[in-house]
Order: structure tokens, then sequence, then C-alpha cells
């Protein structure tokens, strides 16, 4: 018998735990869905400001960067239904497995119970007498007439708390079965996302190849870039700003005895690439070389802050080297960027990005994937910059003397 009764406690543990894991926090959903909720209204703000841009001129630079801006969001969107619904898959079968598990410890009981009640049926009075009348003293009669009292009691409680148990865990699992209807639900929405994505793309396309055959927009498009360059360098100002209060604030900490200073990535390691340095792209050539540039079509020249490579729009833009993703940006002219800290003063720029990959705070591998190249007033590209602190460089400096297709 006191076997029996630890088991029953053996089997509450282990049920116990499987109700902690199976069941995702009902809080973490909320704050899931309201981020769904809060990207939903920024797209319809973009769209809003379409229609609106539509209505008072065609085809104008600013309307291009609105679809920019609403397609990065869309896909943004997307991403996370996608994330939230793979997430409530992996839950409920997690759910409907412990489930199983549950009803197979609960058969044993109930099996062992209903023998244990046969038996008490057939023998149980003769049996309890027996074991009573079998005791030395009086003392031993009252501690054994206590402890089947106490044992048929905790062995019914205990059958009632799995059943319990079993009911709150089937509650758990039709509530997840309900969110993954809702969230196939929002899958189809997300089908619906993508059509309507598509559709931007192809009137981005449109768009941009009629703001291509006019000239004025190539003259308005350097000034833009010209005001987005400086733009930039008070971008990394600030940031390189942000990381010295950030470094003394941990140094000072340090002193105190409160933390310690955050493991830094050296830009020893960085430095030691000069020359050698892996390209952002497996594949393409250089249209813009850093500094001076004469304007294929106005002849006029400007400064170029970086370089940019040729490539078709949607190849993968890869860290140059081991960092940290310091800012995730837009910009008019450069559009969507991504600025890594090599640290050590160095940092490095992938402008133009169609898509984005890594958020802000992660820190990335060489070769990590950290988005997709897109398309510019000037074609297909990637912008390439390297800071050494505020001092521009220039990338081919850096860059393996080899072609683009090095690896």
């Amino acid at each position: 018998m006191q076997v029996r009764c630890a088991l029953i406690f053996v089997f509450l543990g282990l049920i116990t735990a499987i109700m902690v894991h199976a069941v995702p926090a009902d809080d973490d959903l909320k704050k899931k869905q309201s981020q769904l909720e809060k990207i939903r209204k920024e797209i319809d703000g973009f769209e809003e400001r379409i229609k609106e841009k539509e209505r008072k001129e065609h085809a104008t630079l600013d309307l291009l960067d609105t679809y920019d801006r609403q397609a990065v969001l869309l896909r943004k969107l997307i991403t996370q239904l996608h994330e939230q619904e793979t997430a409530l898959e992996h839950s409920i079968g997690d759910t409907k497995s412990s489930i199983g598990e549950l009803n197979g410890q609960l058969s044993f009981l109930k099996q062992h119970y209903a023998r244990y009640v046969s038996t008490v049926y057939k023998y149980g009075q003769t049996y309890d007498l027996e074991l009573l009348l079998s005791s030395r003293s009086l003392n031993q009669v009252l501690i054994r007439s206590e402890y089947l009292k106490r044992f048929s009691e905790q062995r019914k409680r205990d059958i009632d708390k799995i059943d319990d148990k079993r009911v709150d865990l089937e509650e758990k699992s039709t509530l997840l079965l309900q969110q993954l209807t809702e969230q196939r639900r929002l899958l189809t929405e997300k089908q619906r996302e993508e059509t309507t994505l598509a559709v931007k793309m192809k009137k981005r396309k449109l768009l941009l190849t009629e703001i291509r055959r006019d000239k004025k927009n190539f003259k308005r498009e350097i000034d833009r870039k010209m005001q987005a360059a400086r733009d930039l360098q008070q971008l990394i100002v600030k940031l390189i700003e942000e990381d010295r209060v950030k470094k003394e604030r941990e140094k000072n900490l340090s002193k105190e005895g409160k933390g310690h200073p955050r493991e830094q990535i050296t830009g020893s390691a960085f430095e030691a690439k000069r020359g050698k340095l892996r390209w952002p792209v497996a594949q393409g050539r250089i249209t813009a070389r850093f500094g001076n540039q004469e304007h294929p079509t106005l002849h006029t020249v400007t400064q170029n802050t970086g370089i940019d490579i040729t490539v078709p729009a949607g190849t993968d833009v890869d860290a140059v080297a081991e960092g940290e993703v310091s800012k995730v940006y837009w910009l008019p002219s450069f559009g969507n960027l991504v600025i890594l800290n090599h640290h050590g003063g160095f940092r490095t720029v992938y402008a133009h990005l169609s898509e984005i990959s890594v958020p802000e705070g992660s820190r990335v591998s060489e070769g990590d994937l950290i988005g997709k190249s897109g398309e510019s007033l000037s074609g297909s590209m990637l912008h390439f910059e390297i800071y050494k602190d505020r001092e521009k460089q220039d990338p081919e400096q850096w860059l393996r003397p080899r072609g683009l297709t090095q690896r």
C-alpha cells in the first residue's frame, strides 16, 4: 500500500511539470497581437499617404518612398504572422502529447484504484479487522486504524486531483485549438498581405519607370542623396556619442561594484582585416566608387560616401565582419539601411535594402545574413560604407582585392 501511495505522488509531480510547460503564457500572446495591430495601423497610415500623394501628383520620389516604407511593414507583418502560427502549432502539439501521457497515467491509476475497491469490497472489512486484531498494543491499533482511514481518503483525493488536472489540460487544449483557428484566420490574412505586397511592388516598379523618364527627378535625387549623406553622418555622430555615454556609465557602475562592463567585440579584429575584408554580396560589380562621381545622365559631379554595387534586387547581403546591429533605419535616397558596430570606432553601413533580417542590438558573425538588396532610382544595387569614428573610409581599400565571386 505504501508503494502504491508513493506512485501516486510521483505521477502528480509529473503532471505538474507537464502543466508548466504545455501552455504558452497568455500575456505573450496578447503582446504579439498588440504588435501586429500596431504594424497594421502603420501600414494603413502609409496607405492613406499613398492615396493622398497620388491625388496630388502621380509620380514623385516622395510617393516612391512611401511605397518602400509600407512594403517594409508588410514584410514585417507577414513574418510575424508566420512566426506566431509556427509557435502555436508547436504548443498545441506539446499539449496533445501531454494529454495523451496524462490519460495513460490516469488509466493506470484508475485500474489500480478499481482493484483496490474490489479488494476492499471482497475482503476489506475482514482484512482490515485482521490487521487491527493482529496489533500488539492499543497504540498500534489506533495507528493502524488511522492509517487505513487516511490511506482510503488520500487515494480518493489523489484520483480526484488527477481528474481535475486532466480536465484543466483539456480546457487548455481547447483554448489552444481556438487560438490555432484564429491563427489560421490570420494566415488567410497573411496570404492577402502577400498578394497586397506583390501588387504594391508591381505598382512601385511602374512608378519607378515613370520617375526615371523625367530628368528633374534625377536632379532632385542628387539633392536628396546629398542631404541623406549629411543625415547619415549625423546619425553616425549620434551613435558614437551614445556608445561613449554607455561605456562611461558601465565603467562607473563597475567602479561602484554594481555591475560589470559588457563584453565588447574588439576593433582590432576589424582593423586587421584591412585589404582582406569579405564582400557584403556574393556577386556584382561596382558602378559608383568612393569619392567624386560624375552622374551619367546629368554629368554633374557629386561625392559618393561609399560604393554602389550593382546586384539583382533580392540578393543576400551579409555582414562583412563580426559586430553588433547598432541601428536599423530609413533615409530618403538611401532607403532601408543597417549600421553595424564593429567596435574600436569601426562601423559599416548597408543601404538600399528591400528586406532587413536582423533586429537592433543583435550580434552578428562574419557572413551572417542581414538583409536583401533593393532597387534605387539608379538601378538595383547595394550601397556600402565604412567608417572609422567620424571619418568615411574608401571601402575598396578594405575589401579583398579579388572579384566579388569570392566568398
